[in-house]
């Protein structure tokens, strides 16, 4: 097990482990079951994860220089509502004149704002668009536009705003939206009501610190004293 532990990762054994469980308990061997390995979740985020407000802008600005103004668009509100890409269908010409929308997913229904100066730029696009009704971001048919193409056109414009492309994808900006608001309210259960999360643990995941940032609170501890080696210098 040692020897496996050095060329799989733990969730990989752990998956390992409950399929050989299964087996055992469906032949009645449970003398053989066996516990899996208990794995805590990072307390921080790695920095090739990590997508800045300062990388954000520079995506939704290069967007706009480009021409890509829907894509820009569907940037802001993505990361200004912290809705899902599988809920932007739910922000509707009907909806941003309300200035609120009705959010349905996995069972459950939740109301969101839409911030006024989003709802600003919204109105102005269904205006220029001549929408009626429907979803906001629609194809020439009516149909809500189409999650892949939304992917690959953020995938394409990382290259010209100069933003690493693992960085970049929409869930990423529901983890901005998440870290921003948090960082404000400091109210996780109001957070987890946004996000339409039914445990706090799993909106936990979204606030994590950046690696820079956990240093910068390690060291803000001050609990490394002044040794030898600053002596010396």
């Amino acid at each position: 097990m040692l020897q496996s532990s050095k060329r799989y990762k733990l969730s990989s054994i752990n998956s390992f482990l409950a399929a050989a469980n299964n087996f055992f308990e469906y032949m009645g061997w449970y003398e053989l079951k066996v516990k899996v390995f208990c794995i805590q979740k990072g307390s921080f985020l790695l920095e090739c994860k990590n997508l800045t407000k300062q990388e954000y802008e520079r995506l939704v600005r290069t967007a706009e220089q480009k021409g890509q103004g829907r894509l820009s668009l569907i940037l802001e509100t993505i990361c200004a509502t912290g809705i899902r890409i599988s809920e932007l269908p739910e922000i509707t010409v009907s909806s941003v004149k309300k200035g609120t929308a009705e959010i349905f997913c996995k069972g459950k229904a939740r109301q969101i704002l839409i911030p006024g100066k989003l709802k600003k730029k919204l109105m102005y696009y269904i205006s220029k668009k001549k929408l009626k009704s429907g979803p906001v971001f629609q194809t020439s048919n009516g149909n809500p536009v189409d999650r892949s193409n939304i992917w690959k056109e953020m995938k394409a414009l990382c290259q010209m705003a100069g933003v690493k492309e693992e960085k970049v994808f929409p869930h990423n900006l529901r983890h901005l939206f998440a870290k921003s608001f948090y960082q404000i309210e400091k109210d996780i259960a109001k957070l987890a009501d946004i996000l339409g999360h039914s445990s706090i643990e799993t909106t936990r995941i979204y606030i994590r610190a950046s690696v820079n940032e956990h240093r910068r609170q390690l060291e803000a501890t001050g609990l490394v004293l002044p040794g030898k080696i600053d002596q010396d210098k």
